[in-house]
């Protein structure tokens, strides 16, 4: 498969996996019991960040980018760390609505970072 290709592919993914995560933060917000266990709520999200997770590391192969030696390639690893973490308090181990919806906020905030990261790193480390 071609860099540009898997590029798109993991574009594709970043976009998709963006929105079921806003979808289903709604449906927690909106309800707070709100039933997640849907097959397909269950299922199509690990599809998709699994399929952008295999591009993303083909990405970095296919380019010869090392996170230790790439600092920005490092950030967004860390954001990403962040963003399973608190996507997770988000849409299952927060106690309250409160704390799942700054949660959801501190979640997107981080995938708005790791995409600016990806947009602007030659501005940003040359």
């Amino acid at each position: 498969m071609s860099y540009l290709a898997v590029k798109h592919l993991h574009l594709t993914c970043v976009v998709l996996s963006l929105s079921l995560f806003a979808l289903r933060g709604q449906r927690v917000l909106r309800r707070p019991a709100a039933d997640l266990s849907h097959p397909f709520w269950r299922f199509a999200p690990h599809v998709v960040d699994s399929v952008l997770l295999v591009a993303g590391i083909s990405l970095a192969v296919m380019a010869d980018l090392n996170p230790l030696t790439q600092p920005w390639l490092a950030t967004k690893l860390g954001l990403l760390l962040a963003y399973i973490g608190l996507g997770s308090v988000a849409l299952k181990r927060g106690k309250t609505r409160t704390i799942r919806g700054v949660c959801l906020g501190l979640a997107g905030g981080c995938a708005a970072a790791m995409v600016l990261l990806a947009v602007q790193k030659p501005l940003l480390w040359g």
